[in-house]
């Protein structure tokens, strides 16, 4: 219930932002589609607030996911769920961090990874009932460092009316 729930919300979202901008080129329907998708890699990791109980750490749970979504043969659906933490972790975050994530890059680089991106950090799987205010999104980012807090940002100018 949580993970469709806040699949949901991330997916409305998400699909306001394309039907607002069509100059932005989104392909709408695999924006529906990779928003459903992208948390699915939470079933692995053990997170019992949120009633997953498997034997990753949360931070997992997006290159999880992607191995999952590549095993089914939706190789783009699993950029978006290993690109959608944060605003994306770049290479030097996760060297920096020491996460217990393949070193790679895990930056949104198309129009569809951002905009899920995006959406996503206003539903929180631990309060599902609720829209984040902007601010309390902001300061959520400040965990990553501002660089992630300027990339919401411009984003916010990119999708917002």
């Amino acid at each position: 219930n949580i993970l469709l729930t806040h699949s949901t919300a991330v997916r409305d979202r998400a699909l306001r932002i394309v039907d607002a901008h069509p100059e932005l080129g989104a392909d709408r329907a695999f924006v529906a589609e990779a928003a459903m998708l992208h948390d699915i890699g939470i079933i692995f990791c053990n997170a019992p607030k949120i009633y997953c109980f498997g034997t990753h750490h949360y931070i997992e749970h997006g290159y999880l996911g992607a191995e999952l979504l590549r095993k089914e043969g939706l190789p783009r659906h699993a950029h978006v769920a290993e690109r959608h933490t944060g605003t994306g972790l770049t290479l030097d975050e996760v060297q920096t961090n020491g996460w217990p994530i393949p070193v790679q890059d895990y930056s949104p680089r198309t129009i569809e990874e951002q905009i899920i991106c995006y959406a996503d950090k206003f539903y929180s799987k631990s309060h599902i009932d609720i829209e984040l205010p902007l601010e309390k999104v902001r300061t959520s980012i400040w965990k990553y460092g501002a660089d992630s807090v300027k990339r919401f940002d411009a984003w916010k100018v990119l999708f917002e009316p």
